[in-house]
């Protein structure tokens, strides 16, 4: 409880309180705790080292005040006003400081663990080495704020402002920046186990040497980010750093998830892409054979050549092609999208095995003999993974020589390709 006659001199105005303060550098303890001080201007104010726990001070005027080692465990400074006021060494925690406005204050060793600062704005604040654990800091304004060796973990920063901020060294650990914007903020060093960034900008961030164990990053943004020796493995693990935060995930799966690395195998070991351009007369055939190669424990995906909505045309054929333990191309359709199929095969060591219906084609009301495309001899003698065409004469004789004509000499093929030369 407050000593009132304490609370009695610092109502008489900052300038009497700081006198009385110079004559008695002697006194240590002074008690304004759970002392009433809503809307009270004490501006600039010495109140180093006084114990301020469990005050109320809401809308108060504390600017450029000297709080340096003060005591306000579980003080209400809601809408406070703290602009420029040196908080060094502090104690603040599970204080409500609600949109209170810290800018340019000096919160340097403080104890904010528990404490409030949901829409506060800490903007330039000096944080360096202070304690958030546990803080509530969502939608919080830590703009180009110093947060160096701070302590963040498992604090709520959700759609907070961290721009430009100096995260260097921070331990943010099971942090929540769900949203943030760290725009061209420092967190270099950072300790980053954990922490869930879905939907967080952080481009232009400078990412070097954050450690990244068990992160979270849904949805980020990252152009111009610098992403350098991420260390993806825990405290206890050997280190294993990567350069790429979205990909820093997957890596760990791959090289702690037995089940992953199956899937990841199952996939490439018995995918089959067929190409072409699906006609309702040729996807009847194809349909077939993809039922066929299903009974032979493969995994068909058929691709026609219809432009996704979302995605470029040849990008999706590369990325289905680069999963496929080996291509089938039909060739019989004279349309079967060959500028595509150019673009892929060169850029994917994968077998590809050309089918070519058997027969004349009508063209100009003229029988002529049905070849591939003119371009396609030139990818096979460059590419040797291009087989030879497998002519058939009609569905039937497609898939009873499936085995023997297609998928015998495609794995083969893929053996050949995966060899140490």
């Amino acid at each position: 409880m407050a000593d009132q006659y304490y609370l009695d001199l610092l109502l008489q105005g900052t300038k009497t309180w700081n006198h009385w303060r110079e004559k008695h550098p002697d006194v240590q303890e002074v008690d304004l705790s759970e002392a009433d001080l809503n809307g009270e201007d004490l501006s600039g104010a010495n109140l180093s080292e006084v114990d301020l726990s469990k005050s109320l001070l809401v809308r108060a005027n504390l600017s450029q005040a000297d709080l340096r080692r003060a005591y306000l465990t579980g003080a209400c400074l809601d809408q406070a006003n703290l602009e420029g006021a040196i908080l060094s060494g502090a104690g603040l925690s599970e204080a409500d400081l609600s949109k209170a406005y810290l800018a340019r204050a000096n919160l340097s060793h403080a104890g904010l663990n528990r404490t409030i600062l949901t829409q506060a704005s800490l903007y330039q604040a000096n944080l360096t080495h202070a304690s958030f654990n546990r803080a509530n800091l969502n939608g919080t304004n830590l703009s180009k704020a110093n947060l160096r060796e701070a302590n963040l973990s498992q604090a709520e920063l959700l759609i907070a402002n961290l721009r430009e901020a100096d995260l260097s060294q921070a331990n943010l650990i099971m942090a929540n920046l769900g949203g943030a914007d760290l725009r061209k903020a420092n967190l270099t060093g950072a300790n980053l186990s954990w922490v869930t960034l879905t939907d967080a900008d952080l481009r232009g961030a400078d990412l070097t040497g954050c450690r990244i164990y068990g992160i979270s990053v849904w949805n980020i943004r990252l152009e111009q980010t610098v992403q350098l020796d991420l260390i993806i493995t825990s405290d206890e693990e050997p280190t294993i750093t990567v350069d790429n935060l979205e990909v820093a995930q997957f890596i760990y799966l791959l090289l702690n998830n037995q089940k992953i690395r199956d899937v990841i195998d199952s996939i490439t070991s018995k995918v089959v892409l067929i190409l072409g351009r699906f006609t309702p007369e040729r996807k009847v055939v194809l349909d077939a054979l993809r039922e066929e190669l299903r009974k032979q424990n493969y995994t068909p995906v058929l691709f026609d050549f219809e432009k996704p909505a979302s995605r470029d045309l040849t990008e999706t054929v590369s990325i289905l092609a680069h999963l496929a333990r080996f291509i089938i191309v039909d060739l019989t359709d004279p349309s079967s999208a060959p500028h595509e199929v150019a673009t892929v095969i060169p850029y994917t060591v994968v077998p590809v095995q050309p089918l070519l219906l058997r027969g004349p084609l009508m063209v100009d009301g003229k029988e002529v003999e049905r070849r591939e495309y003119a371009m396609f001899e030139d990818l096979r003698r460059r590419y040797h993974w291009v087989l030879p065409t497998f002519r058939y004469q009609d569905t039937a004789e497609l898939l009873a020589s499936l085995r023997a004509q297609i998928i015998t000499p495609a794995e083969q093929k893929a053996k050949e390709l995966t060899q140490p030369k």
